[in-house]
This record gives C-alpha cells, structure tokens and sequence, in this order.
C-alpha cells in the first residue's frame, strides 16, 4: 500500500533516495534535470514497504503570480500501478486547485491522462527548440548603432541585469522573479560561464539585452548523449526592441557555443511566442520536444 507523506525538509536519507529516483527517471525519460540542492517547498514522499516509488516538490512560495507550482515523478519500474494517481489526490489536498499548475515534463500521454482524471486542463506549452551547431551558417551580429555588446562582469551587473530582466520578463511567470541573489547564487554553479553571457549597452551605458548561455553534461537519453549548449535567457529591454537586439544577441551566444566545440544548442521557448519562434526558426532552431504545464 503506497504511504504518502509531506515534508517541508529532506534529511540526507532522503535526499539520497530522492536523488536516486530522479537519477532514474532521468535515465529513462531523459529528465528531469537533478537539482544539486532540494531546498525551499514541500516534498511528498511516496513510499511502498519502505521503499521510495514517487516524489513531488510543490513549489509554495509561488510564480510570479503567486501560483503554485509543482512536478511530480513516479519511478520508471514503478509506474503504472496507481501510485501517480495517489500522489496528485495527496497533491489536490495540500494545495488549492484553482491555483496549482502542475509541469509535465516531455509531454506523456500517461500525463495528460492523469491530468484529465484530476480535472486539469492543458494551459501552457515550453517548446524545446534544437539546431546543430555543426551546420549552421551564422553570420557576426551586428546589433543597431549606439548599440554594443560586451560580456558579464561578476561583482558588477547583477543589478543592470536584474532591472532590464524585470522590464524584459514581467509578463513571465518564472523568469520575472529573478533577483540579484538568484543571479549570485547562479555564478558559484559550476557551469556559470561570464564568457558566454553577453550584454547589450545603450550609448549612455544602460544595459538594454542580454543573453546567457548555459552548457549542460552529456544526459545518455537526450541529444546522442552529448554536451548540450543552450540558449539559456535572450531579454531585451521593451524600449529597445523591434530593432534586431534580440537576434544580435542570439548570434553572439551561438557563435560562442559553437566556437566551444559544441555540436548541437537546444533552448525554451514558449509556445504560444510566435515572434521568438520564427527568429529562432531563421536561425535553424527545429521543435525538439514540449513540456506543458496543467492547471486546475
């Protein structure tokens, strides 16, 4: 019989064990991505004669709309035998429906049932996008005049990147959030690179753009098991859009990556931003894969 229970802490045991079963889904499912910390939130943990079968981390503190938001993983060798259907009723009583979103990640068919049953309705898609590095072609940016680019400086931007994220993203219901101690917090990561994040200035100096590139680990189920780049965060302050900003920027951070060695760039893109999707699409980018998010 499945017991499920929350814990607003993990102690090391069960971020073992925690970490183990996402380890395994990864290895099946090719996510999610392993957290390096499991902090902040609620943690369910399901468990089976005491072995952990399913975890789900609901997000408390909210989006940028103070919506909760949570994801929820079944073990690969525990699946279909109910245990996901337990864990969203456990879900259903610790949060309010009408304001829970719940992330699916890779677009199952296995979810969609489960969100039907519980009374969810499909209400956002995060499009993967994906170019071969090796093939393309792209050419030097050339952002607008009065316009140029550098790279970050640590221990300087974070507040310049901060304000033009918030004007960039307040419409964004992750990205908006962003604070001067989420980007510090992001530089002692082992995969932060200053070299690969570029910023826009104005003639004055303002920071109206930027784009940070990220680098991922082989994952065995993803991209042949290669490194991956990633178009991490293009923003452009909405004063300077319309003028080419955004796709001198993206120019900058591809040919970056590609001059790193790295054959192939993924990126996230929501599904319903037609204007980003038809400049990724001139820039050879072709729909990988979708990740949607469920609300209640």
């Amino acid at each position: 019989m499945l017991n499920a229970v929350w814990a607003d802490e993990l102690d090391p045991g069960d971020v073992r064990e925690v970490r183990a079963l996402l380890l395994a889904a990864r290895e099946a499912d090719g996510r999610p991505e392993v957290a390096a910390e499991f902090d902040g939130g609620s943690h369910l943990l399901a468990r089976v004669d005491g072995e952990l079968v399913g975890y789900a981390h609901l997000d408390t503190a909210g989006d940028a709309f103070g919506r909760q938001v949570a994801e929820l993983i079944v073990h690969p060798d525990r699946r279909r035998r109910g245990h996901a259907t337990a864990m969203a009723e456990a879900l259903l009583a610790k949060a309010p429906r009408e304001n829970l979103r719940v992330w699916a990640h890779g677009d199952h068919p296995g979810a969609a049932r489960l969100a039907e049953r519980a009374g969810f309705t499909r209400d956002r898609e995060l499009l993967v996008m994906h170019v071969s590095a090796a093939d393309a072609d792209w050419p030097e940016p050339s952002p607008a005049p009065g316009i140029s680019l550098r790279t970050f400086v640590p221990g300087r931007d974070e507040e310049a990147l901060v304000a033009v994220n918030a004007r960039a993203f307040d419409w964004h219901p992750e990205q908006g959030r962003l604070t001067v101690e989420d980007v510090r917090a992001a530089e002692r990561e082992d995969w932060f690179d200053p070299a690969g994040f570029f910023l826009a200035e104005d003639a004055s100096g303002r920071v109206v753009g930027f784009h940070w590139t990220k680098v991922h680990p082989p994952n065995p189920a993803r991209f042949g098991g290669e490194p991956v780049g990633e178009v991490y965060v293009v923003g452009v302050d909405p004063g300077a859009q319309g003028g080419g900003l955004g796709r001198a920027l993206t120019l900058a951070g591809l040919r970056y990556l590609r001059d790193k060695g790295l054959g192939q760039v993924i990126l996230y893109v929501e599904g319903d931003n037609a204007p980003a999707i038809a400049v990724y699409r001139r820039l050879g980018f072709t729909r990988y894969e979708v990740d949607v998010q469920y609300a209640g």
